[in-house]
């Protein structure tokens, strides 16, 4: 039976190629991901199972651990774990879904999970603040990959995949200033979260190289929910110094800003320009539909099983990615 190096050899290409051509077509150019099937054909090669295995040869499941968001709706979670299942089948592998208690109290079922030999690995999702996952799993020499990195660490514990949010909330606010708006509010969470800032930080550094004011036009909400993001919207009209363009870090926070606005007379988009992020199912069925930055799931997902279910020699290879957002442009930032 041939190898995946006489594969390689035949067609003139590297051994991380052949493995993306199994494992990650989609990092490949059509000719070349062309040239290696035919190799793969002609030589009758079949992938080793025990190579695909994630280290040892066990079931092919991968754990993920459902997220817990208590009275909040996050249907953009709803859309990765569609495309986490669907990458992993497209490996020959499932998703084995759990829960467990957030931070140190949910190691044990991790640990028992894997012990079991349940499943060959996990992938992490909901990544905090120094989350303790990840150098746990690390110390176990369990097999992970996180969605999301581990904030204001300065050396990540582990592999990820990451949308750049700073990227994103740059564009959000390039987009409204192109639009004519001069005063751009954000709407954000609380200091704690990493992703927050990090898209905080992305909107303040684009309105300071615009030469935009940012003083008193952030407001911080305790939660992720459609209430407080009229609530904080409120918080902007009523300061004396309303802003004609939100940025909202989320879709639901976002929301909240469209229903504040149009309770108090003002048309979104015209009067007063918004965005959101994730670009969930709930942008395009509101009117005016929510223009937001729109996360490439099923890339994430792909890249996210590539690092994972690559073979143990080549595992420290593109093992960090930083993917880019696509503002979908809607109603809610027409020109003012």
């Amino acid at each position: 039976m041939a190898t995946l190096k006489q594969v390689a050899a035949h067609a003139e290409v590297s051994v991380q190629t052949v493995s993306n051509a199994l494992n990650a077509p989609h990092r490949l150019r059509a000719d070349t991901l062309e040239r290696v099937n035919r190799s793969i054909e002609l030589l009758n090669y079949r992938p080793n199972r025990n190579a695909r295995s994630l280290r040892t040869s066990a079931v092919e499941l991968i754990g993920y651990c459902v997220p817990n968001w208590p009275n909040q709706t996050h249907l953009v979670m709803d859309q990765f774990l569609h495309a986490l299942c669907a990458a992993a089948e497209r490996t020959s592998r499932h998703i084995l879904l759990f829960t467990a208690p957030p931070g140190v109290e949910g190691m044990p079922v991790y640990d028992d999970l894997h012990a079991r030999r349940l499943v060959d690995g996990f992938v992490l999702s909901q990544t905090e603040t120094h989350d303790p996952r990840h150098g746990w799993l690390k110390e176990q020499k369990i097999p992970f990959v996180s969605f999301g990195r581990v904030w204001k660490e300065t050396t990540q514990p582990g592999p990820w995949v990451d949308v750049d949010g700073a990227a994103g909330s740059a564009l959000a606010v390039r987009h409204l200033h192109e639009t004519g708006r001069r005063r751009i509010a954000f709407l954000g969470w609380p200091k704690t979260s990493g992703l927050a800032e990090d898209r905080l930080g992305g909107w303040r550094t684009q309105c300071k190289e615009l030469e935009l004011p940012t003083t008193g036009l952030t407001v911080r909400c305790v939660e992720d929910s459609i209430e407080e993001g009229a609530r904080a919207t409120a918080e902007l009209l009523d300061s004396g110094q309303e802003p004609d363009g939100i940025v909202a870090l989320s879709d639901i926070l976002a929301l909240g800003a469209l229903r504040e606005l149009t309770r108090r007379g003002l048309t979104p988009g015209r009067d007063v320009g918004v965005t959101g992020f994730d670009d969930s199912p709930l942008a395009e069925v509101v009117s005016p539909g929510l223009t937001s930055l729109k996360q490439p799931m099923d890339e994430i997902a792909a890249e996210l099983l590539a690092i994972l279910t690559a073979p143990s020699d080549l595992a420290h290879l593109a093992t960090e990615r930083l993917l880019q957002p696509e503002l979908v442009i809607r109603g809610s930032s027409a020109s003012g």
